[in-house]
């Protein structure tokens, strides 16, 4: 069973930058995600990578100011947030997909493992 552990959150600014990190207890030929949880919302996708890092996949929300990327060796996954604002308020989660070298997904169900989640707060 593969344990996530996210760390790098905390308290900016709007318009501020934070690099979460996702530290697998294993290396992961699978897709990796990042979801969050905003104050009385549902779960939502964030951005997620493919195991070799070649494809990515983001929410129309945070195109152009999030970048994900993963270091296999470190067996460790990022989210690079450039450009916050105070919507991006949440509870961020690292997830691991289901499927050996599958497709990056923003399916909550084709995620198998998840981390506690980090929080982070952007204040205007």
């Amino acid at each position: 069973q593969v344990q996530l552990v996210e760390s790098g959150g905390g308290l900016v600014q709007a318009g501020g930058s934070l690099r979460l990190s996702c530290a697998a207890s294993e290396r992961t030929f699978n897709a990796m995600g990042w979801f969050r949880r905003a104050p009385g919302k549902e779960r939502e996708f964030v951005a997620a990578i493919s195991w070799s890092g070649g494809i990515t996949y983001y929410a129309d929300s945070v195109q152009g100011r999030f970048t994900i990327s993963r270091d296999n060796t470190k067996n460790t996954v990022y989210l690079q947030m450039n450009g916050l604002k105070p919507e991006d308020t949440a509870v961020y989660y690292c997830a691991c997909g289901q499927d050996l070298a599958g497709p990056p997904s923003d399916l909550q169900y084709e995620y198998d493992y998840w981390g506690q989640g980090t929080q982070v707060t952007v204040s205007s």
